[in-house]
């Protein structure tokens, strides 16, 4: 049985994250995470990263201003890029990590905010997220700065994401 322990990020942590994902062929450049340490400590977001049995796992980030504009509006924190290492994946990592950004969430708001994208590759986290009581926010598919509208035409790729919120108790 791993033991799985949530903390914030720090500065060392981006070369591994960086190394960790490329290792399994995703790209995900150090700059993203010297970017997101320097954002933490100017408090415009928490990054919370997951260690099973002291190695690195995942991570996740709570931004205090979405730049959604419907969570920007009504002042929702967004729970946002959530990733999980492909060999921790489905042994509850990510459901601790998401109990872990709700409850910072929960420190400011009583609704949480998250973003998915819409095609097969997002199913698992689609799925994560439906279970835990996440349901859309009613405004429909957004990509870049707009939301899509009916008969327009577009690319499905990583840009076009569905919005959800969850009312935290």
């Amino acid at each position: 049985m791993s033991k799985v322990h949530i903390r914030h990020l720090t500065k060392q942590d981006a070369q591994v994250i960086s190394e960790a994902f490329q290792e399994q062929g995703w790209h995900k450049p150090l700059e993203l995470y010297e970017r997101y340490w320097e954002e933490q400590q100017n408090g415009k977001r928490v990054t919370l990263i997951a260690e099973s049995n002291g190695e690195f796992a995942g991570y996740v980030n709570v931004i205090w201003t979405s730049g959604y504009p419907s969570f920007q509006e009504q002042g929702i924190p967004e729970i946002n890029d959530f990733n999980v290492l492909m060999k921790f994946q489905r042994q509850g990592i990510g459901s601790k990590l998401m109990d872990h950004a709700e409850n910072v969430v929960r420190e400011r708001s009583g609704v949480a905010g998250i973003g998915v994208g819409v095609y097969a590759d997002y199913g698992k986290a689609q799925v994560l997220y439906a279970h835990r009581g996440y349901i859309p926010d009613g405004r429909g598919l957004h990509r870049d700065d707009h939301y899509l509208q009916p008969g327009e035409e577009t690319i499905i790729d990583d840009d076009v994401v569905l919005y959800l919120t969850k009312k935290l108790l």
